[in-house]
């Protein structure tokens, strides 16, 4: 019980501290932030919204809403998949690039401070073996897990 209830908590507290340090570093949100950093390991920062949005664990209306305002911004632009005429991609344009790597050094140092660096190095294997194991779980088809190699 102890387990659980420290991890919902976790779970409760934790992205808004990522999304605190992002709003007033970046003016992102931790889930823009976290769309922006699906599209720079993608091959050409380039991926069809139904693949980005299995890998950011949104449905399409959510994360249409979401492009839409990183597009306004000039961060994000859609365009007809070459490949497929009834698909829309999304890539990361030169400004995302740009505000991403300018964005992450902050993000890693909060990712760090709140849950790397209280941790023994043991720790971090054993949070990396749990966690595969939840996710092997919650995410049997591995939607999330294929961002695992992803800078924070």
């Amino acid at each position: 019980m102890t387990a659980w209830v420290r991890l919902a908590a976790v779970l409760e507290l934790l992205p808004g501290v990522l999304d605190s340090q992002l709003r007033r570093d970046a003016e992102l949100t931790h889930y823009e932030y976290y769309v922006m950093a699906m599209l720079s390991e993608a091959p050409k920062r380039t991926l069809r919204m139904t693949a980005l949005a299995r890998r950011t664990n949104a449905t399409l209306p959510r994360l249409s809403h979401v492009v839409k305002r990183l597009e306004d911004r000039g961060i994000v632009e859609r365009f007809p998949c070459p490949e497929d005429a009834r698909a829309t991609n999304a890539r990361l344009t030169a400004a995302g690039w740009k505000k991403i790597r300018a964005t992450a050094p902050g993000h890693v140092e909060t990712v760090r401070q709140h849950v790397i660096d209280v941790l023994t190095p043991e720790q971090i294997t054993q949070l990396a073996e749990i966690t595969g194991a939840i996710l092997e779980s919650v995410d049997p088809e591995g939607n999330l897990s294929a961002g695992s190699s992803v800078t924070l």
